[in-house]
């Protein structure tokens, strides 16, 4: 039976966090700020764990979860796992890939422990990829574990950031119903600008896609199939095209600037990387505040899905069968911040060697663009042969 409780997780004290993946910590900072306290964390990436102890400092540590014996106790257990094997401009190995795999781990350590929430995070693409066997699979395992769940894809510009990313949130509980957090907060899509003034994209791509955003940017990636650090370009009528700062970059995840420098110095690629690896902190402190105050959830219409079926942006097991729920990607809608104010530090011009790069390839390609991009990137590369005349 359902725990029939008040609140969910007790108020009157700071819940504890248990962090597998903790990348940067942006799972983590949103929780904090909600009220949760990160106690144990498990990341193997160097650069990432810096940057994690400098930021929770009182917070236990652990390296690599495959020689992880047990979870500590805590109320929530978080685990934004690799998304390598599993987004679309990543292998698309599925969860076979040598990265995503690494979900059985948590799999493997909720088989001995039993924490009153899971909060799983990935990219959305595993919905559709392999007709939707990754996104299959972990449920299936979830159902095993005798953990009910619910998930969502959750829109970051709902919280008024001006960049487009979408990601899954899984909610699982042996204990609670997760549909009273993740599925009762319901808005309208967020009223973005029409205005054209700033437009995001991909600089390194151009042969399939570019991720075009208007008034926003492209999702933060940790980097191009060949390793590139990936940060996207911006076509500034005014100002032709060029990158945002870094210090901006972790404001558009929800960071306080700066949040990815350590004491000893991390390259400006790698943190470009470790950013487009993290959660948003609004997202997660959404989150948070809706574990520590569960609502109630209206269910009944909504419908049974059949065996095989796409998955919907969002749906809900409690084990007699999987729903679909109506839900929308965006749970709030705060005030959109333009792209062109937010930035806040300098940018740089896009370099002529990556200009050249992406125009060679858009030229080639059968893409459609905006009126006016390409005529502004040929524009923007002349003003490097100018200078060299």
């Amino acid at each position: 039976m359902l725990t029939k409780t008040k609140h969910h997780i007790s108020v009157g004290k700071r819940p504890t966090v248990a962090a597998l993946f903790a990348g940067i910590g942006g799972l983590e900072l949103g929780l904090e700020r909600a009220g949760f306290r990160t106690a144990f964390a498990c990341e193997i990436d160097e650069a990432a764990r810096r940057i994690f102890r400098l930021r929770f400092p009182k917070t236990r540590f652990w390296s690599d979860i495959r020689t992880l014996k047990t979870l500590p106790d805590a109320a929530v257990v978080t685990a934004g796992f690799p998304c390598q094997d599993l987004s679309q401009a990543g292998r698309t190995a599925g969860l076979d890939g040598s990265q995503s795999v690494l979900i059985n781990e948590v799999f493997r350590l909720l088989k001995k422990s039993d924490p009153q929430w899971l909060v799983l995070e990935n990219v959305p693409f595993m919905l559709h990829l392999q007709r939707g066997r990754p996104m299959r699979t972990i449920l299936r395992r979830l159902q095993e574990l005798r953990f009910r769940w619910a998930y969502r894809i959750v829109d970051t510009r709902a919280f008024g950031l001006p960049q487009r990313r979408r990601r899954v949130i899984i909610l699982a509980s042996r204990h609670h119903d997760p549909r009273c957090v993740l599925l009762t907060d319901d808005a309208e899509k967020s009223t973005i600008s029409p205005s054209e003034s700033a437009c995001g994209f991909y600089w390194t791509e151009g042969n399939t896609g570019v991720g075009w955003a208007v008034n926003a940017i492209p999702p933060l990636k940790r980097g191009s199939a060949f390793g590139i650090a990936s940060p996207p370009a911006i076509w500034q009528r005014d100002e032709g095209i060029v990158v945002p700062n870094i210090r901006d970059a972790e404001r558009l995840q929800g960071f306080p600037p700066g949040w990815t420098s350590a004491r000893r110095k991390i390259s400006v690629s790698r943190r470009w990387h470790l950013l487009g690896n993290a959660v948003s902190v609004p997202v997660s402190a959404w989150l948070g505040r809706r574990l520590l105050h569960p609502k109630h959830y209206e269910s009944e219409h909504d419908p049974k899905l059949k065996d095989g079926a796409r998955w919907p942006t969002a749906a809900w097991c409690l084990g007699d069968g999987v729903y679909a729920s109506r839900v929308s990607e965006y749970p709030v809608r705060h005030r959109y911040r333009e792209l062109n104010t937010f930035l806040r530090f300098p940018t740089t011009p896009l370099s002529d060697t990556a200009t050249a790069g992406f125009l060679q390839r858009a030229r080639a390609s059968s893409l459609k663009f905006a009126p006016g991009f390409l005529d502004a990137v040929e524009a923007h590369l002349r003003t490097f042969e100018e200078r060299t005349i």
